[in-house]
């Protein structure tokens, strides 16, 4: 459905961010990406959702495919016209705008009037929540009530592929399970393909089926998910500490086993 080829990003045409970046969405799939802060995680979205362009940003090399139409090209709009809705990090809302509003928004370049209000109570389903605060201004709700909109709005766009940024930023772990919950049951029963950008490593690869792990611009691991899950250098990279109480990187992590292997 979705295919990178060797992409690279610069900034300013001076700033290489993503440096050859390869990966693919297959059709109807949960898909993680994953890293810490700084990785090109983010970058590699806005890339997909041609949002690059808002910052002075744009692909330099390599080509973006969803399906059989190469997008790395196309304007923002008429990536969304494909079927691609990307969900920003941050839970970017019209703040003075009602839940319900907001979700409105999401269908704005639709015109299937009927279809459109039966999507909306497909929204209410999916978060309960969210039909009691329908007239609430947004910009008055938690944080978790606000990521359940922004993904309710995306929904409401009938996206193909939805590209979410970091859904579980700042929220408790209760909320951060009920949002992950409702995303693996909209990506199984709407069949809406989703690359999940995440430093949530395990929640992430719980729902995903195939992961990529990304470090200082490049993709240095992939794999199934549940095979990730069990990968020493993952779980090192996500939960170990060096000795003096810093995370490792990802190349740390490599180099210290294969150094390891050799005083073995």
């Amino acid at each position: 459905m979705l295919k990178l080829n060797n992409v690279e990003v610069t900034y300013l045409n001076v700033i290489l961010v993503l440096k050859g970046v390869s990966l693919e969405v297959k059709e109807e799939s949960v898909v993680a990406l994953l890293g810490a802060n700084g990785a090109g995680k983010t970058t590699t979205l806005k890339a997909i959702s041609g949002l690059l362009r808002t910052e002075e940003g744009e692909v330099t090399d390599g080509n973006i495919y969803f399906g059989d139409r190469r997008i790395d090209k196309l304007i923002p709009e008429e990536i969304v016209k494909t079927g691609i809705v990307q969900v920003i990090e941050g839970r970017r809302l019209f703040e003075h705008l009602t839940v319900e509003e907001n979700l409105k928004v999401g269908a704005h370049l639709r015109h299937d009037r009927a279809a459109i209000k039966r999507d909306l109570e497909r929204c209410y389903e999916y978060f309960p929540k969210l039909r009691a605060l329908r007239h609430k201004e947004s910009g008055y709700l938690s944080g978790g009530e606000q990521q359940m909109v922004v993904i309710g709005r995306a929904l409401m766009a009938h996206p193909k592929l939805m590209l979410l940024d970091e859904p579980s930023l700042g929220l408790a772990p209760l909320m951060v399970k009920e949002i992950f919950n409702i995303v693996e049951r909209i990506n199984k029963e709407e069949k809406t393909s989703i690359l999940l950008v995440e430093q949530n490593a395990m929640a992430a690869l719980s729902i995903a089926s195939y992961g990529y792990v990304m470090e200082n611009g490049r993709v240095v691991l992939d794999g199934p998910a549940e095979k990730l899950k069990e990968n020493e250098d993952v779980k090192e990279f996500y939960f170990g500490l060096s000795e003096i109480g810093k995370r490792k990187s990802y190349r740390e992590v490599k180099h210290y086993k294969r150094r390891k292997r050799w005083l073995g």
